[in-house]
Formats: structure tokens, C-alpha cells, sequence
């Protein structure tokens, strides 16, 4: 068990967000197995309160770009404070998303605020954003498995998406993860992570 879980943290230790992908295809069957590990994550009273549409087709992407853009240049035009703009400085990130396009595919996460049966009857769901969280964690690591790289996107609003992909009035969007291999070449940050120290405590 102490070997299984050391092996496991060194490779989840090199997990990290991307922002330079290649255009290199991915089978569409890898990005169904992805999808449906993330399935398996648990959720409030089991209700599954996920959508996650898959995005490849060209045309579709740079509308989602262009949508995408026009919301990142108003942040980082007046929406984000000094201090955001500040944190994000490390990461040479700005309102240009040219990874929207490039990447091979585009995981639009979705979370259903309430169920619609198929009789068209409302029904509660529970502990919404947790679950949608967790079921995106898994999803994040099955693309790690898969030996792809991801980044976790969060244009704001993100309302745009919804109206893009013609989702039904239940459905918000919670993530908007683009998904391929990386570019050759690519860089990442030269970041730390918190140690165990400082995110946990012992009782």
C-alpha cells in the first residue's frame, strides 16, 4: 500500500496546466473513456448533475474562441482587480486564447442545476457544485493517464457557452478544459507546490 501510494504521488506530482498544445489528433474513443471516468465520481443522492459536451469540430471552436476573447478582454480590461491582474503575472497569461482553436479538443463541463425528466417534470438536485467539482477532478486525472495535458479555463462569465452549444435552461457552465498533447517545446511556469505541512493538520 505505502509503495502503491508513492508511486501514485510521484506521478500525479507531474500533472500540470497547459497553455501550449499541439494540434495533433486524438481519437475520439480516448476522449469517451475520459468522459466516462469522470462519470464515476460520486454525487449528491447519485444524481449525476453533469453535462460534459466535447467540442472538435473547427468552426465551433473559433466561435467558442472568439466568444471566449471577447470576455477575457473585458477582465483584463477593467474587471479584474489590480491585485488578480498582479497574481497572474507569473503565468504570462493575457485576454488571447489561441489554445481554444489549437487544441485538438474542447471539454465543456456543465453542471445541471436541476434534473428534467423526460415527461418534462423538475426534480431537485443536490450538493450541485461538489459534485460537478469532483466529477472534474477525475476528469483531470484521467487525462493525465491518458498522457494528455489539460488546462482548467474559466473565462468569466462563461454564459456565452451555454448559448454557443444550445444547452437547455438547466444547465450552467462550470469549466471549459481544452484537451490534447502538448506542443513540442512547451513550457510551464516554474511553480511550487504547497507541502504537506501547509495543507493539512493532524489530530
Amino acid at each position: 500500500m505505502l509503495k502503491v501510494t508513492q508511486e501514485y504521488l510521484e506521478k500525479i506530482s507531474h500533472r500540470r496546466s497547459l497553455r501550449e498544445f499541439s494540434d495533433k489528433e486524438v481519437p475520439r474513443e480516448v476522449i469517451e473513456n475520459i468522459i466516462q471516468a469522470a462519470g464515476a465520481a460520486p454525487s449528491g443522492a447519485n444524481k449525476q448533475p453533469w453535462m460534459f459536451c466535447a467540442v472538435s469540430n473547427p468552426e465551433m471552436k473559433k466561435k467558442i474562441r472568439v466568444a471566449a476573447e471577447k470576455e477575457e478582454y473585458e477582465g483584463y480590461h477593467g474587471r479584474m482587480s489590480e491585485e488578480w491582474l498582479e497574481d497572474l503575472k507569473p503565468f504570462g497569461t493575457d485576454w488571447n486564447k489561441p489554445f481554444l482553436e489549437k487544441a485538438p479538443w474542447l471539454i465543456v463541463v456543465f453542471k445541471q442545476v436541476y434534473e428534467i425528466d423526460e415527461m418534462g417534470v423538475r426534480h431537485n438536485n443536490y450538493y450541485v457544485n461538489e459534485s460537478v467539482g469532483l466529477a472534474c477532478g477525475f476528469l483531470l486525472h484521467a487525462i493525465h493517464e491518458a498522457g494528455l495535458v489539460a488546462l482548467t479555463h474559466t473565462p468569466s462569465p462563461m454564459n456565452f457557452l451555454a448559448k454557443e452549444l444550445e444547452r437547455p435552461a438547466n444547465e450552467r457552465p462550470f469549466l471549459l478544459i481544452p484537451v490534447g498533447y502538448p506542443e513540442k517545446d512547451a513550457l510551464v511556469p516554474n511553480i511550487e507546490r504547497k507541502s504537506l505541512r501547509q495543507i493539512s493538520q493532524w489530530y
